[in-house]
């Protein structure tokens, strides 16, 4: 429970943590408070936009729409991992949700996941979150398909922290809107990984970047090598495949060149074969021929070739 920030408080406290923050038309003033209290504040609920498009989601979260007017939320996170503020005060983010949930996240009382919600906004037992949580939506389609990319997410682990940190919460304090409502599946990320990292942000100072962590799509990774790394992985891979256990330049020089030499015929060698073999699925195909049950002998055939 705690104070909201002041407008230059939230900005200062984003931009410590490594954010690129946008600030979008009025948003220090563009809130909700006239229908409703702001505040006390328990903690910060993430969300997605069910939009695409910087613009228009920033758009869309400032003004709202006919049945629901905005802001809808503090801050949009876009897939870029930029922060455009769009409002200061009580804002349509969050709606009506679980007592219970709410006490958890104030105290900060359960494992690695609040217990599960029964309430909604319109629902008997509902109480209002809008008054409670910071909110930012981040966008995304919300369909299972639409990526995440990595510096989205890096990006709501530190706007979660910054505010945590500011109050003095832990990363129990941050949770996700189908954690507090349950007509909502948003974010369709899972909120303990997401907490785990917040948890790990906090134990540094706001201006820690991690470092030598895995590569989200390692397989993407591009490593230069040198001149120098190139003969030496060539020359392990002959000498390795002939055996030998302590070559001198000159045998090394000899196995390689053999080696290139033979590769270059055998990928020729390759490349006529499938040609050939193209010509003979063409006719085939004109009989009516089953071509997948002749493509897997053809691969057969080709993997056995180049296990020669």
């Amino acid at each position: 429970m705690a104070t909201p920030l002041s407008a230059a408080a939230l900005l200062a406290v984003l931009r410590a943590e490594g954010l690129t923050v946008h600030e979008v038309r009025d948003w220090r003033n563009h809130n909700r408070n006239s229908k409703g209290p702001w505040g006390p504040v328990h903690g910060v609920l993430l969300h997605h936009t069910v939009s695409s498009g910087t613009a228009n989601s920033v758009d869309l979260c400032y003004d709202g729409h006919a049945d629901l007017p905005g802001p809808l939320c503090h801050g949009v996170i876009d897939k870029k991992g930029e922060v455009w503020l769009v409002g200061n005060g009580r804002a349509n983010h969050a709606g009506g949700g679980d007592p219970a949930v709410l006490k958890a996240l104030t105290d900060e009382s359960y494992d690695d996941r609040p217990p599960a919600t029964h309430e909604h906004e319109g629902s008997a037992g509902a109480v209002d979150g809008n008054r409670a949580f910071y909110g930012f939506e981040c966008i995304n389609l919300g369909d299972g398909r639409d990526p995440w990319p990595e510096e989205q997410v890096e990006a709501m682990v530190r706007a979660s922290a910054a505010i945590c940190r500011a109050h003095g919460w832990s990363e129990k304090s941050t949770a996700g809107h189908k954690e507090w409502s349950d007509w909502k599946s948003d974010p369709t990320l899972p909120m303990p990984t997401l907490r785990a990292r917040i948890a790990a942000r906090l134990a540094h100072p706001a201006s820690w970047s991690p470092t030598g962590s895995a590569p989200t799509n390692p397989e993407e990774t591009t490593v230069a090598l040198t001149d120098d790394d190139i003969k030496k992985i060539a020359r392990a891979t002959v000498t390795g495949a002939a055996g030998m256990k302590n070559p001198d330049d000159a045998s090394v020089d000899w196995a390689l060149s053999s080696f290139v030499g033979l590769t270059y015929k055998a990928t020729r060698q390759i490349a006529a074969d499938v040609a050939a073999l193209r010509t003979k699925v063409d006719a085939l195909a004109v009989g009516g021929v089953d071509l997948d049950a002749l493509a897997d002998r053809v691969a057969d055939r080709l993997a056995a070739r180049l296990a020669e």
